[in-house]
């Protein structure tokens, strides 16, 4: 299976190809973009025909394109969402919807970790995974809401994404290992998010859709 993959759920557009024998090839930006004003825009397109160029592969080529669904920002979440239903029904592709807090997860190390993508207002979308298994579902947390629920934690775990980042001091003085800052684990991979998707369902591209996790800071009067 030769999958398209691409996330916007964060500050940085990320994209990858990955073919049916296994060789990757992604565009993902450096963990400095997260700190910087989102362009997905203007850089979620070209990132995809960049990868898909460097792969040597054409839409008719792939047999499903999978899309990082969030939780995340809410204008990155719909210019993903959107082009994945586009570009899927232009080529007749089925999309796979992928946990953008999932594919972080996979790209960390240890037995225990915590993705946590920054949602403003003082918190973070958060997830636990223990041993490649989810252990808490998605939820929009204040951070020490998270540091409450790490207690029982038999071990410490790893934290990556731009919500650690933010929230670093509070982390490391519970205990809890943050990557460096400079550390690609910061950054929802592309290439994890396509091969997370090797086991989701094909959906109609009408079917996908953001998972917000809250509502919106703007709503019609």
């Amino acid at each position: 299976m030769t999958i398209l993959g691409f996330d916007t759920s964060t500050a940085a557009s990320t994209a990858a190809v990955l073919h049916t024998d296994g060789q990757l090839v992604e565009n993902s930006p450096p963990p400095e973009r997260l700190a910087e004003r989102p362009a997905h825009a203007s850089e979620l397109l070209p990132a995809i025909s960049d990868v898909m160029e460097r792969a040597d592969v054409g839409f008719g080529d792939l047999d499903a394109i999978a899309v990082g669904v969030g939780p995340g920002t809410f204008t990155g979440l719909r210019i993903g969402v959107a082009t994945a239903r586009a570009l899927a029904k232009a080529n007749e592709l089925p999309v796979r919807g992928v946990s953008s807090l999932a594919a972080l997860a996979a790209g960390m190390t240890g037995p225990l970790r915590l993705p946590l993508i920054d949602a403003k207002r003082g918190e973070v979308y958060a997830a636990l995974f223990e041993d490649g298994e989810e252990r808490w579902p998605p939820a929009v947390l204040a951070i020490d809401v998270v540091l409450e629920r790490l207690r029982d934690a038999a071990v410490s775990p790893l934290a990556g994404g731009d919500g650690s980042l933010r929230f670093r001091n509070e982390l490391e003085a519970a205990g809890v290992a943050v990557a460096p800052a400079d550390s690609p684990l910061h950054v929802v991979s592309a290439g994890h998010l396509c091969r997370r998707a090797l086991g989701a369902p094909d959906v109609a591209p009408e079917q996908v859709v953001p998972d917000y996790l809250r509502e919106p800071d703007a709503v019609p009067r």
